[in-house]
């Protein structure tokens, strides 16, 4: 069994039986239809361990604090679809340039109050940031929050997130990958 493999066992068993917000059950698997009308909508593919969470084990509803977004149809709750969330805010970047959302930076689980970790489809790790608009600065609002994919998933499993009660407190590295324009100094 590939790592990959092992590690969706891992998450499955998990997501079985932990639920966000005592959610009673888990939404249905996408199907490969599904992930290809999401793929042409966001431009990009997904990375391959995001696509199989979604294809193999649910369409969201685990997870992290609030759980994983649904992929593109039938949001489990309150909560935009992830490709929804994404082209929302790539329109909202273009609309207010000081706070522009990163090409193929899919978020993928919301923490409340404005915040989401996102899923950079663009590196190969699938890096995992967090954008946390809260300081009301774009250039501070975006945080590595694990390495890759894999990375924030066994933290999830393990129970190691920064997220956990016996890790309040720990401070995210910021995110240097982030392309945010620089505003023009202040006229003197």
């Amino acid at each position: 069994m590939t790592e990959h493999e092992q590690l969706l066992t891992l998450v499955a068993a998990k997501a079985r039986t932990v639920r966000p917000w005592g959610r009673p059950s888990l939404p249905e698997p996408i199907d490969a239809a599904a992930l290809v009308r999401a793929e042409a909508a966001l431009g990009f593919e997904l990375p391959p361990l995001l696509a199989d969470l979604y294809l193999r084990i649910a369409d969201g509803g685990f997870g992290p604090e609030y759980g994983l977004l649904p992929l593109l149809d039938s949001p489990p709750s309150d909560e935009p679809a992830a490709v929804v969330q994404y082209l929302a805010n790539r329109e909202s970047g273009r609309e207010d340039p000081d706070w522009p959302w990163p090409e193929g930076v899919l978020p993928i689980s919301h923490w409340g109050c404005g915040m989401y970790a996102c899923v950079d489809c663009r590196s190969p790790e699938a890096t995992v940031v967090l954008f946390e608009p809260n300081p009301g600065d774009p250039a501070l609002a975006w945080y590595v929050d694990a390495p890759s994919l894999s990375h924030w998933l066994r933290s999830w499993v393990e129970g190691t997130g920064w997220y956990e009660e016996e890790n309040e407190g720990v401070d995210l590295a910021p995110w240097t990958d982030v392309r945010i324009p620089a505003k023009p100094a202040p006229a003197s």
